[in-house]
């Protein structure tokens, strides 16, 4: 029961499921390694990497999470190249959360697979789940909440605060609750190289 429950976490469909169906234990492993990670100092960098390749079961997982960090399990959040999370990201991932490379998430960020039944009768009974896909090149501005099944294109911004609830598409501002495109992400948002920039 167990190893199939968990082939329909790790799957790309939308699922519910029992409350009694839930995989405590390995949730536990995952808050165990979340807690060591988010007491580690910032001096410790090897410690940091050795409990992030555990935690997300990634030998080349190759992100910067800035502590504190949380997430449901860790093996399904899924990293396809570099990308910086920063202060209190949490990341309940009963579904899979794809995040592409050269995402920036601001703190603060929700990511959400997870749901209840909207019906009373069924909200205390079920959980339901559906996987989040955030392209590459994304940034996420401070406080935002990802709702599930969401994708958001590759390149696109999302303002901060902002709520998504439906798809964005590539290379666009959107912002707002629910979160709506503001506009296209065009040639005349490059910086001006010409005035001074200081390099560090």
């Amino acid at each position: 029961m167990l190893e199939k429950f968990l082939q329909t976490m790790k799957s790309d469909r939308a699922y519910a499921a029992k409350f009694d169906e839930c995989t405590l234990e390995i949730e536990k492993k995952a808050k165990y390694l979340s807690h060591q990670y988010n007491n580690t100092s910032p001096y410790e960098e090897e410690k940091r990497k050795a409990i992030l390749k555990e935690l997300f079961q990634d030998e080349n997982v190759n992100v910067l999470i800035e502590p504190p960090f949380h997430c449901d399990y860790g093996f399904n959040v899924h990293f396809e190249g570099f990308a910086f999370l920063n202060y209190n990201c949490s990341i309940l991932d009963t579904s899979p959360v794809y995040i592409g490379e050269n995402a920036l998430i601001a703190p603060g960020v929700c990511i959400s697979c997870a749901g209840h039944g909207v019906h009373n009768d069924d909200r205390m009974v079920y959980n339901t789940s559906k996987p989040i896909h955030i392209g590459r090149n994304v940034w996420i501005g401070a406080s935002c909440v990802i709702l599930p099944g969401v994708n958001i294109g590759n390149g696109s911004i999302i303002g901060a605060g902002s709520v998504v609830t439906k798809d964005i598409p590539d290379n666009v501002i959107a912002v707002g609750n629910p979160c709506r495109v503001l506009r296209e992400i065009t040639e005349e948002d490059r910086l001006n190289t010409t005035e001074e920039i200081l390099f560090m």
